[in-house]
């Protein structure tokens, strides 16, 4: 038995090959399905079999993109209800990828229709080896039962009996689970990417001796938000997601062709740093560096219904942008500003720009002006440490949460700097002129010796809230 993992950092997803001899499967597949079949090839197997543990909510799958470039057989949950050809496994069902014997443990909880596939190598032995997990089981943490709109009570009782029926499985099965740390389908996961069932049972928070109420009253305790994208992905992922060669191109267009498309409704996404956004940029634009976690901030704060613009710095981060996008289920990109805001600026055409502030600057007019300091991090970053004085409003809630800011300037931190362009830049979208950023943020507040570093900002690795 041979398994590689795949790890799509910013979403924090993980998918897995599963080999045999001659066959494979690929389990939970991403979306740009390139990487799977060149490894297979490589190392001389055929992908027969594409596994789903469930309808991810964050991230639209590569099952049909698979499918269709190797015609591998996807298999999903029943209870998925899956609107494209695919075979349906129930709890129980057994099937093999040569001496490879999978067994479907059916794992309701996180969604209503999740399992996992419990495999055993029987060219070594006749006990399980193994176990695919999904988002029912992390390393550290296990599934969000709240994703579905007045279920989050069932779900979490789903939850807590199929915990039960994995903790019987032997102390040394491997946990391969479809995320890690950062993923927001859970609230600590660990940054180790793979455990063992003995493990997690010794040292898993949620899998604790709990009586069920007290594991409900634990595990819906203090959730992170969940994006946008989380409420249309399953759907998708149910529906089958369009095949993106079949896409419509996406076209360079000069700034005049550019300018046409913004006037009859495109928005602008502006993937650049944060200095070149902060320098000029084209009025009404949203920022999303590339360099920070693109496809998440996308997914949650881009309308889905309207046509997409962006501005990049290279081809490479073109193409990266549109990978991303795609991820998230944003397949609606009519095309990129050709030349670069050089070349915007040359036509004539209006650009706009955010002061970048340093903190010695924010610091100094602390006791000398009003102004308001808005913390734009997530919750938990907040209630660790923030500046005293500091509004909190996560970056994301900025698209209607506007309305409840009243004194202007605006000057926006967060970890670094790159979520706060990002709301200054959905503020001044709504008519806040008077906007600044905080350059390096809360970070360079702690390394300019005004405070103490925020644990959360300097736990890269840790368990994110």
């Amino acid at each position: 038995m041979f398994v590689k993992q795949y790890y799509v950092k910013g979403l924090a997803h993980v998918s897995y090959l599963l080999g045999g001899k001659e066959c494979c499967a690929i389990i939970d597949p991403k979306r740009d399905v390139q990487e799977y079949i060149d490894d297979a090839k490589d190392m001389g197997y055929t992908i027969t079999h594409i596994l789903e543990t469930h309808l991810h909510a964050d991230f639209i799958s590569g099952h049909i993109e698979l499918a269709k470039k190797t015609g591998a057989k996807i298999i999903a949950p029943k209870a998925s209800n899956c609107k494209f050809p695919h075979e349906t496994v129930l709890d129980g069902d057994e099937f093999q990828i040569e001496h490879l014997k999978l067994k479907v443990i059916s794992t309701p909880g996180h969604t209503p229709d999740g399992v996992c596939y419990l495999v055993t190598d029987t060219s070594r032995g006749e006990e399980p080896c193994g176990l695919f997990s999904g988002d029912t089981l992390f390393v550290g943490d296990v599934g969000r039962p709240d994703l579905f709109p007045g279920m989050a009570d069932e779900l979490a009782e789903k939850l807590f009996n199929s915990l039960k029926k994995l903790m019987e499985l032997p102390d040394f099965v491997e946990v391969y689970p479809a995320h890690g740390a950062g993923s927001l389908c859970g609230k600590a996961m660990s940054a180790k990417r793979t455990s063992t069932i003995g493990y997690e049972r010794r040292y898993n928070k949620s899998l604790k001796p709990f009586a069920l109420e007290d594991f409900k009253k634990l595990l819906l305790a203090e959730m992170p938000a969940a994006p946008d994208h989380f409420s249309r992905c399953s759907a998708t992922n149910g529906e089958g997601p369009a095949i993106t060669e079949e896409l419509p191109s996406v076209k360079a267009l000069s700034p005049k062709e550019f300018n046409k498309a913004i006037e009859k409704g495109c928005l602008v996404l502006d993937t650049r740093s944060v200095a070149a956004f902060g320098g000029q940029h084209i009025p009404g634009s949203i920022h999303n560096p590339i360099t920070g976690n693109f496809q998440t901030f996308a997914g949650w704060i881009l309308p889905v219904d309207r046509n997409l613009l962006l501005v990049v710095e290279t081809k490479e981060d073109l193409c990266n942008a549109l990978i991303q996008l795609r991820r998230v289920g944003l397949d609606k990109v009519e095309g990129w500003l050709d030349g670069g805001l050089q070349q915007w600026a040359n036509a004539g055409f209006p650009v706009e720009g955010i002061k970048q502030m340093s903190v010695y600057e924010v610091r100094d007019m602390c006791n000398k002006q009003n102004f308001t300091l808005l913390d734009v991090r997530a919750k938990g970053e907040f209630q660790s440490f923030h500046i005293e004085g500091a509004l909190h409003m996560a970056a994301p809630d900025t698209r209607t949460g506007y309305k409840d800011i009243t004194g202007e300037p605006v000057i926006c931190i967060c970890s670094t700097g790159q979520r706060s362009s990002m709301a200054a830049s959905i503020l001044k979208a709504k008519g806040i002129k008077n906007v600044a950023n905080i350059a390096g943020g809360v970070t360079a507040w702690a390394a300019a010796g005004f405070t103490e570093s925020c644990p959360i900002c300097q736990n890269v690795h840790g368990p994110k809230i």
